[in-house]
């Protein structure tokens, strides 16, 4: 692995030490949170000890990765063609980053591009066939291929970053769908919140409906009652009222019956009088004198007394009269007091049927309560079955991750295998080389002329 600065804001990763120019040479680099990334950063091909950014041999722009975010860590590739690569040779080259200001952000360790020796270098292939191909020839010779180990190698390493790079991007859609899902929840509980709190003031406004409904109720019960207790008194008045007159008629009678008593009297003693006068004498004429004088003394008396019940009698007459007119007021009275009873009455039967109807209402508000509280039940087992069903999604959810996790773990272990395989293969294919370096001194007249038809062949052979 090569050493870079530690301060460095990119990473070049999997720098090989040999390339060959036939091929497509791919740059692997990580851009840390720490670096600010530019569509004008570019990466170039430079020889070691170069003195000026000008001096690269070969470039291209830095492209990140699409869904990119400005101070994030992302792992990207550019790749470099084999038509403007340098030509095989000793001189050690390695990748520089430049960003838009010309600052060279990180510097990969060096290497070299050699051409492929034909012969250690190969590597024969199988041809896959189809079965239906291998039923067809099963008689025939099977076909090889012959390739460039190193080409095989990159191949697989290829294969290794595309599909570690599939399982970073099915890594990253499931934290998306995740919080895709915890947002839908965290959505749905506010909707379930602001639902659940519209109930609620609606029960308390139906309360409060019903509390008005209820005191209307008793303040016209109250009402009733009044109008009843002052129907009462309207009618103990009344009863006052008659038995006032007819008592007031009683001594009208009485004193009718005192007055034609008294004139009775009165004949009755002129008649005695006239009787007296007729069977007494001469003799008693003088004590008739007498008597008259006395009597004419009495009737004056009798005519002061009548005088006095005759007042009298006018006093009560008069008494009378005004006994009859306030009999009459009474009787008005009486008369109002009973069409104020029929409006009571009719007041009684508005207010019964207001009552009744008040009762209607309450019922129905009581009903349409109990409708509220059976809706609002049924909402909460709703909202209990969604919330089962979330969290049930959830565990789900959670258990998919922990498989992906899983999964990711298994395919970096494999990637780490497959890299110390790549690792022992490149010591193998420096041993083999070191090997074949001292082997080609002696055979070096004779390979050249054997292996050049064999390698145009292979080249020809791969390139199309």
């Amino acid at each position: 692995m090569e050493i870079q600065d530690p301060q460095s804001t990119v990473v070049f990763r999997n720098v090989g030490q040999f390339y060959f120019p036939q091929t497509r040479v791919e740059c692997h680099y990580s851009v840390t949170s720490a670096h600010m990334w530019s569509s004008s950063d570019w990466i170039g091909i430079f020889k070691v000890g170069y003195s000026s950014l000008r001096e690269y041999h070969t470039y291209a722009w830095s492209l990140v990765p699409e869904g990119y975010t400005e101070g994030s860590p992302v792992d990207c590739c550019v790749a470099f063609q084999a038509f403007y690569l340098p030509r095989p040779s000793a001189v050690e080259y390695h990748f520089v980053y430049v960003d838009k200001m010309g600052k060279v952000c990180a510097q990969s360790r060096s290497f070299t591009f050699c051409a492929p020796k034909p012969l250690d270098e190969l590597e024969t292939l199988r041809e896959e066939r189809d079965e239906k191909d291998e039923d067809d020839v099963e008689d025939e010779e099977e076909l090889l291929l012959v390739v460039p180990r190193a080409h095989l190698l990159q191949h697989r390493l290829e294969e290794c970053l595309r599909e570690k790079a599939q399982l970073k991007r099915a890594v990253d859609e499931a934290k998306q769908e995740i919080e895709e899902e915890k947002r839908s929840n965290a959505n749905a509980k506010e909707d379930w919140d602001r639902q659940k709190e519209a109930l609620v003031e609606e029960v308390e406004d139906l309360r409060q409906i019903l509390r008005h409904k209820c005191d209307a109720l008793k303040t016209a019960e109250g009402k009733h009652k009044d109008v009843e207790s002052s129907q009462e008194n309207l009618n103990s008045e009344l009863t006052h009222l008659m038995s006032e007159k007819v008592q007031s008629k009683q001594q009208i009678k009485h004193l009718l019956d005192e007055i034609k008593v008294l004139n009775d009297r009165e004949k009755e003693r002129n008649v005695e009088l006239e009787r007296q006068v007729f069977k007494t004498s001469n003799a008693y004429i003088k004590r008739l004198k007498e008597i008259l004088m006395k009597l004419s003394s009495q009737i004056k008396q009798d005519e002061e007394k009548r005088k006095m019940l005759q007042a009298e009698h006018e006093a009560t007459q008069a008494d009378v009269r005004d006994l009859q007119s306030r009999l009459e007021a009474s009787e008005r009275l009486a008369e109002g007091l009973r069409r104020e009873l029929r409006e009571l009455g009719t007041r009684q039967g508005h207010a019964h049927a207001e009552m009744h109807q008040s009762r209607l209402q309450v019922a129905q508000l009581g009903l349409q309560l109990s409708e509220e509280k059976l809706l609002l039940r049924e909402e909460r087992a709703n909202w209990a079955l969604e919330r089962e069903a979330f969290r049930s999604a959830a565990r789900a959810d959670k258990q998919k991750v922990d498989e992906l996790r899983s999964e990711v773990r298994r395919k970096e272990e494999r990637l780490q295998e497959e890299t110390i395989k790549l690792e022992k293969l490149q010591a193998e294919f420096k041993r083999e080389n070191d090997r074949m370096d001292q082997e080609t001194d002696t055979n070096q007249l004779m390979l050249p002329g054997l292996v050049e038809p064999i390698f145009r062949e292979l080249t020809g052979s791969i390139m199309w």
